[in-house]
This record gives structure tokens, sequence and C-alpha cells, in this order.
């Protein structure tokens, strides 16, 4: 490389590095300005503070949202005032406090409880009344650590921890099926990744998603981690149901020929039809959906991928006809059929789109694993999009185009958006250590 190269190579490094702080201070700017905004007072059968995503969101208390936003809160402390700390690690809490607070007598949590008329949430009557739903996503122990991990106080759980083995108690229940090892959504009704392919329109319990397993490894970590820092019993109990999760969806999700996670059909077994199938009948447990969305990367955040997976994945990352945009990975192949673009609600469009939480979730994954190249396109990518997002509308929105980074809906959403900085933050302390 000639010397004038490396300095109109240098000059651009630094351009880019430039924009990405300027990027940064706008988005920290934003939040701590509007931060007041997803901290709720109780309001009707919300008994605590909580903390909302913002934007159309408001008045509503959501099971991975208010754990994400959280994180990212908790990243970036120390931009508030003494008052404010303590205000949000109150709303944090109370984001616990209002789940447990409506945890039923068989141990099922609510998704979402919702500001309404009616006397309790609406997921909670509806379970009353003997329909089988999905129930709070595995975030509940996660953000129980976070908070006391932070704080370096696990005390303000202890009398909790009853509820908190019902809650995986009715996990396992319900939702495990032991004669495959995997956990199932029942349906697809508010599964994190709304129009998940793999999971929505299938039939009930059919889907052993890999979402939803892989963020279990955690939960359940989580909750032996809860057991040993208030010095009660039952920890081994949790990390082996972890242990042997993992095992399983190594066996069971990861598809060698693809060399990717996928989420899988546990509705498998001989189909009896008189004297026909008598031979032999299905002796596999599962089949791969072969459907690639950025879930297939989560393996990578639990830290449960082998060397060679991540490998593999960083190759998937980069691949321009499937993940890779500027922005970060989109949330649905590029070359998959169901590859969709629009602007919708109830569900919320994954079929490509790029969300931050996606986004962040990736990028820890390869920052983890050592892939700092990875790690910095996903950040940059995200710092960008937010950034001159504020600069061109004045706010931050929930999900956006890939190819263009023009903003899709839901102006005004604070939330996971939060965890650009997170990434910032993060992948400058890795580089340090290097």
């Amino acid at each position: 490389m000639s010397e004038k190269t490396m300095t109109e190579k240098t000059m651009t490094e630094k351009t880019i590095a430039g924009d990405e702080r300027t990027y940064e201070e706008a988005i920290r700017a934003y939040i701590c300005a509007h931060v007041d905004d997803v901290l709720k007072k109780p309001r009707d059968f919300i008994h605590f503070p909580f903390i909302d995503p913002g934007s159309v969101y408001d008045g509503n208390v959501w099971d991975w949202d208010t754990y994400w936003s959280v994180y990212g809160l908790l990243g970036m402390m120390d931009c508030f005032s003494k008052e404010k700390q303590n205000q949000i690690l109150e709303h944090a809490r109370g984001n616990v406090y209002n789940f447990l607070d409506h945890q039923l007598e068989d141990g099922y949590i609510p998704m979402m409880i919702e500001v309404a008329d009616w006397p309790e949430p609406y997921l909670n009557m509806r379970h009353k009344e003997g329909i089988l739903m999905n129930m709070h996503k595995p975030f509940l122990c996660a953000q129980i650590c976070l908070i006391s991990d932070y704080t370096g106080d696990y005390t303000w759980i202890e009398d909790k921890i009853g509820k908190l083995s019902k809650y995986l108690e009715y996990y396992r229940a319900t939702y495990y099926m032991e004669d495959r090892g995997l956990y199932v959504w029942c349906d697809d009704i508010m599964i994190g990744m709304d129009n998940d392919p793999a999971s929505f329109g299938r039939p009930k319990f059919s889907t052993a998603n890999i979402f939803l397993n892989s963020f279990l490894v955690n939960e359940l970590r989580c909750m032996a981690q809860i057991l040993h820092n208030c010095g009660a019993k039952g920890a081994s109990l949790y990390e082996r149901q972890s242990e042997e999760l993992v095992e399983v969806i190594r066996r069971e999700c990861w598809d060698e020929r693809d060399a990717f996670f996928y989420s899988v059909d546990v509705d498998i077994r001989t189909r009896a039809y008189d004297w026909f199938h008598q031979g032999l009948g299905v002796f596999w447990n599962t089949l791969p959906i072969k459907i690639r969305t950025w879930s297939g990367f989560i393996p990578l955040w639990a830290g449960f991928a082998t060397k060679e997976q991540a490998v593999a994945l960083s190759a998937h990352f980069w691949d321009r006809k499937t993940f890779y945009s500027e922005f970060g990975p989109v949330t649905l192949s590029k070359d998959e059929k169901m590859f969709n673009l629009e602007a919708t609600n109830n569900p919320s469009n994954w079929l490509g789109p790029i969300w931050l939480v996606a986004n962040y979730i990736v990028f820890k994954g390869f920052l983890d694993y050592g892939y700092l190249e990875e790690a910095e396109a996903i950040c940059r990518g995200s710092l960008r999009l937010l950034g001159e997002d504020l600069a061109k509308t004045g706010c931050m929105h929930e999900y956006y185009n890939p190819f263009t980074g023009e903003p899709i809906m839901n102006g005004g959403f604070i939330n996971w958006n939060i965890l650009a900085l997170n990434m910032a933050a993060e992948l400058r302390r890795k580089k340090a250590e290097e």
C-alpha cells in the first residue's frame, strides 16, 4: 500500500470514528432528555413503578422489553444524577414486583401487564378461563440478576424465591416436552419475534423455537445464581436443567449441512393408519424448520455455541445474500420467501427489518467469542442508524429498513434502542483489554 493510500485510509477511519462519536453523544443526550418518558408511576392494577418502551406502548409492562431497558439504562448510569439512578433502580425492581404481583396460583405469569378498564391483566383473565397461552418470556430471573449484580444486593428478592420456583415449574410442566428435551411455545402470540415463520401460524405446541430455548438456558442459570446468592437450596437442579438443555439444543437444533441453528418441529410421531404403519416408525425426535432468522445467532449470546459453530455463524453474518446489512443483521434472511419490510403492529414485523435488540444480542455474542470485526460492524451500523434517525426526525423508531436505514414505524420508541450505547462502551472495553 502506498503512503498516499495509507494516509487516505487513516483519514477515512478517523472520519468514521468521528461520526460514530457524534452519533453516540446524540443518542445519549436524547435518552437522558427523555428517560422520564418511560419511568412510569403505579396506576390501576399496576401497583409498582415500572418502565415502558415509549411510543405507542405507554402504560404497558412487557417481559423482555423491561429487561433490555434496564440493561441499557444501567449501562449509562454515570450520565444521571444520584437521585435519578435511585429512581431507575426503583422502577427496575418494580418491573419484577409487578410481574410477581400478578402471578397466578399455578405459577403462570403474563407476558404483559397493561393499563386497562378491566380488573386484572387481560392474559390472566383468559388464563383463568382455561385458555392455554404463552407466559412471561424467560427474562424474569435474568432481570433480577441484572439488578442485583449491579447493586451487589440480592436481599430484595429473597422472599420471592417461592414464586420464582413456581414460575419455572409452570414452564417445565406446560411447555417442556420431556420426550424431546426441548421447550415449545404454546402458540404464536407475543413470542418476542412476533411473526417468526418457524412459529407464526403453526399448530399449538409444535415448535421448539431456538429463541425460547436459548434464552431459557440463561434463565435457568440465573435462577441458580439467585439461589446461590440468597443462600437457598436447589441451585444444582437449575444448573443441571440448563446443562441438559444445552446438550439437546446442540444435538437437535444445529444443522451440520447448513451450519446454522434452527427452530425445530416437535410434532413428530408415527401416525397410526390401519395396518400400513406397522414397520419402521418415526425414530427421530425433531425436524429442522429450515428458516434462517437472527435467532440462530442467540447461542453465541448464551455462550454455548462451539468454536466451530462460531466460525460458521460469522460466515453467515457476512453473507450479503442472507444476513448482512450495513446497519446490522437482518432479522430474516434476505433469501427467504417470507422476507418483508411492511409496517405492522400486532404482530410487529420481524421478517427482515433491523431491530436494535437483535443487533445487540448478535453483537454481544460475537464480542464474547472474540470476533471484534463483526462486533464493530454491528456497533457502527447501529450508531449510524439511530444517529441519522435523530438528525432527520428528532426521535428514534421501533424498527428500520435494512437497505436504506429509514425508520419503518413507531417514532418515540426508546426501550432497547439504548443498547447502541452499550455496544459502543463494551466494544471500547474489549479493545482496551486486547
